[in-house]
């Protein structure tokens, strides 16, 4: 059984909104996303389930400051434009950086845009900060960074990569089976490049994107070696933390239980499908 034709990846194209309305309009089976558009889908009333968890604990974003902004450290937000999508997890790092922070919401002006315009409004002015993946920021950084624009890595994880599939997918048995074998690959996929780590940076961030070797080498030393977890309680409680801060900031009602967002049925296939070393075991 082959593996699913219609997949997104989320670092490719494929943000959350963008495949939330995908599988509505049954264009795409299956997705590659962070936890934020599961817990969107769901608010809407759509239906989809995760099928796959990697974490990754270490940060994922920079926070990227505007031009003449005079921001300095994370304190510095209180009354600043901060970019911000809620529904992607841009959104959620934003959410989580203020509760970390100790600055409420209603002193800080989130600006609602979608995550592929932060770096044309922070060029623009429009926000003071807004937070960036690599190699976006280094990009950023490299154009603006004599004038006055800097990069503050952001101290909260984006912890949760997920693969998530409709349900009505899912309720096909030769779908399951067939997703069974892409997430085995995907898991192994996340090893190889890990491994392989010369390779990938040679071909991904020099040849593809276009940064220097020097800054590929800083951008990778900054990435943790993937880990699936055996069990996938932890997801789910992370699940719970993201849905509660959306809730807390009004942006959803929140009237389901996290739990529902995943799929056991497929808890085990990544971790069959990866070395020992790879394997999150709860503590």
């Amino acid at each position: 059984m082959a593996p699913p034709s219609r997949s997104a990846s989320g670092s490719t194209g494929g943000a959350g909104p963008d495949v939330i309305q995908a599988f509505r309009a049954q264009s795409l089976d299956l997705a590659s996303n962070a936890i934020i558009p599961p817990i969107t889908a769901r608010e809407i009333g759509f239906e989809a389930q995760i099928v796959a968890v990697l974490e990754r604990p270490d940060p994922s974003y920079v926070f990227a400051t505007a031009t003449g902004s005079g921001i300095a450290e994370v304190a510095d937000f209180t009354g600043r434009r901060i970019a911000f999508s809620q529904g992607q997890s841009q959104g959620d790092t934003v959410l989580r950086t203020l509760q970390e922070a100790g600055i409420a919401y209603a002193d800080v002006e989130l600006v609602d845009l979608p995550s592929t315009q932060f770096l044309t409004a922070l060029q623009g002015g429009q926000v003071d900060v807004a937070p960036l993946s690599e190699p976006q920021v280094t990009k950023y950084i490299d154009q603006y960074g004599a004038d006055g624009a800097i990069a503050l890595p952001s101290e909260v994880p984006d912890l949760l990569t997920v693969l998530w599939a409709p349900t009505t997918v899912l309720a096909d048995e030769a779908n399951v089976l067939a997703i069974r074998d892409y997430v085995r690959v995907w898991a192994q996929s996340q090893v190889w490049a890990w491994e392989h780590a010369e390779d990938w940076k040679q071909f991904y961030y020099v040849d593809t994107e276009g940064v220097t070797a020097e800054d590929a080498e800083r951008i990778w030393s900054r990435i943790g070696a993937p880990r699936f977890p055996r069990s996938w309680d932890i997801a789910v409680e992370w699940a719970r933390s993201s849905q509660q801060l959306l809730i807390d900031g009004g942006f959803i009602t929140g009237d389901f239980d996290a739990e529902d967002l995943f799929d056991r049925r497929f808890e085990d296939v990544a971790v069959q499908a990866v070395g020992a070393d790879y394997v999150e075991d709860a503590s």
